[in-house]
């Protein structure tokens, strides 16, 4: 295509313009294929590469309708001072005036702009050059010879068959691409909205002396559709529906959530259908805006500094809930509404910065005693964000709860469910207050290591008698991406589940976990995740036996 360009600059001046220009017949796109896909990597949550083709063919189609409809308002362009982003100075000011006052084959945009800098497409130059040819014809057959001369003709004619292949194949193209367009215009699921789906396959079981008595080999399910509709281009609003079986493996005799795996959150466990998520994410001025009407965690919209094993669906990451995120974003959830604003220059090694600030309200569509956004259980989140060069970040967590009766610590909004934590940590058994205060942090040296952990403590300051307690969590990971393949992934996790001391006599030793696992990517839809789960002192309590999990996760995404 650079040797057409090269060589049509050198035959004509009207040619020349013709290369320049974006006429009112040309496919107006204001930026090329390659260019619309990063923007809109620089805009919302990963999508399939499909996603992303289909949406750039219906952008530009849609560009080209939108601007071939405003151009045929504009009447014909006669002088080149009618644009008023044209000036005498600029380069190309002499081919513009031939095209347009000696052949007039340009109309321009309705603003009056000839918008000379913009980006130029093949597409584009194939189509204003069409243009200029269609209007030389036309010129030559109603006889104005004072316009187009002898020499103008035969130009124009060896052009055509010089580069009759080359047009022949780009008009091939357009008509293709028109094809296609119609295709999913009359098939498309909506101009707004895309549908991503992941659904996990998952077969466990438990071993040692007390968990292996308390459980059986299951084969369990879990399927979420996110259906991502953007109004703007930078806004989402996610309408998430989810279905599920699986059921809690019991380890202690007590209903503790260690080893709680991913795929068990937000299950219905008769596999009935729910909206388990509904949120918008939306830009205003520098500040990035979060609004959750129902399921909202704050590690929807706090950074968790846990790269590999934090995947935020569950499917893709850490086999269990402790492994994933830092338990301090398990505290509370459900509706309400959070911000991030950017701060700091960011020069020398501190990178810019950011500070996050939300509130959840568990019972907000309750309107009874002690229930709706304020006067039920709600926790309120405040994080500062550090980037420290390029592979270091930092995050420095506080959150203030409310737990009314009979409530659980680590919920994430349920009220009574547990997430992660023994059941001494999570049982709330008089309304109470807390104050959590967590740090996290993820370091990748290389772009096949990464190293991170965190660290939580939580005081909880009771109603009743003796239901004061202090509340420690903490984990390392280490993960290795690409890992013998493209995609896949390799990490181990070890930390202390939730566990409070001093409460419950017998019952103070840590409760450890390791866990171990490796996705397999088979394909770009589909991975495999062999991994295994090693709990130590189930319930605080040295009389439980260590308890093994073992789980083969398979997982496809849409």
């Amino acid at each position: 295509m650079s040797n057409i360009l090269w060589k049509t600059l050198v035959v004509s001046p009207a040619v020349l313009g013709a290369t320049l220009l974006v006429s009112g017949a040309a496919i107006a796109s204001p930026t090329t294929t390659t260019e619309v896909s990063a923007t809109e990597q620089q805009g919302a949550t990963e999508v399939a590469q499909a996603a992303k083709d289909t949406q750039v063919i219906i952008s530009q189609v849609n560009s080209y309708s939108n601007e071939g409809k405003q151009n045929t308002t504009l009447s014909q362009v006669t002088s080149v001072s009618q644009f008023s982003d044209v000036q005498p100075t600029d380069w190309a000011f002499q081919a513009l005036q031939s095209l347009v006052e000696r052949y007039g084959c340009i109309a321009g945009y309705p603003n009056a702009t000839y918008r000379g800098n913009r980006a130029l497409t093949r597409f584009e130059f194939a189509a204003g050059l069409n243009a200029c040819l269609d209007r030389v014809n036309e010129l030559i057959a109603t006889a104005t010879a004072d316009m187009v001369t002898r020499q103008d003709l035969v130009t124009l004619q060896r052009l055509q068959e010089e580069f009759s292949a080359e047009l022949a194949t780009l008009r091939g193209r357009v008509d293709s691409l028109e094809a296609r367009t119609a295709e999913l215009e009359a098939n498309q699921f909506s101009t707004t909205t895309k549908l991503v789906g992941e659904a996990i396959f998952a077969v466990t079981d438990a071993f040692g002396d007390t968990a292996g008595d308390n459980n059986n080999t299951v084969f369990q399910n879990r399927v979420r559709l996110d259906l991502q509709t953007s109004f703007t281009g930078r806004d989402v609003l996610h309408t998430r529906l989810a279905s599920g079986n699986a059921q809690n493996l019991n380890l202690d005799n007590q209903g503790g959530a260690e080893g709680l795996q991913t795929f068990n959150i937000g299950n219905t466990g008769n596999n009935n259908v729910v909206i388990d998520w509904l949120s918008y994410y939306v830009p205003v001025g520098p500040a990035q805006v979060y609004i959750a009407a129902t399921g909202g965690i704050h590690s929807d919209y706090a950074a968790t500094n846990n790269p590999y094993f934090e995947d935020y669906d569950g499917g893709n990451g850490a086999l269990s809930a402790f492994a994933s995120e830092n338990p301090i974003y398990r505290i509370g959830g459900g509706a309400g509404i959070a911000f991030t604003l950017p701060f700091g220059q960011g020069g020398g090694i501190l990178r810019p910065s950011s500070l996050t600030v939300g509130y959840l309200g568990s019972e907000p569509n309750n309107p009874g005693d002690s229930s709706g956004i304020f006067n039920g259980n709600y926790a309120a989140l405040g994080q500062l964000n550090f980037n420290v060069g390029q592979r270091l970040a930092l995050a420095a967590t506080y959150v203030h709860g409310y737990h009314g009766l009979n409530s659980s610590l680590f919920d994430a909004g349920s009220v009574t469910n547990r997430i992660v934590g023994t059941d001494i940590a999570n049982t709330l058994a008089n309304p109470s207050s807390t104050n959590s205060y967590g740090v996290s942090a993820a370091f990748t040296p290389s772009d096949r290591l990464s190293v991170s952990g965190f660290v939580s403590y939580t005081d909880v300051t009771g109603f009743g008698i003796g239901d004061d307690k202090e509340v420690w969590s903490y984990g390392v990971g280490v993960a290795l991406p690409d890992f013998g393949k493209r995609g896949n992934v390799l990490g181990i996790f070890a930390g202390a589940q939730p566990y409070a001391r001093g409460v419950v006599a017998g019952s103070n030793r840590v409760p450890y976990q390791v866990e171990g696992f490796y996705k397999y990517r088979v394909s770009d839809n589909v991975s495999v995740t062999p991994g295994v789960i090693w709990v130590t002192n189930p319930g605080q309590n040295s009389d439980n036996d260590d308890a093994f999990i073992g789980t083969l996760r398979t997982t496809f995404t849409f």
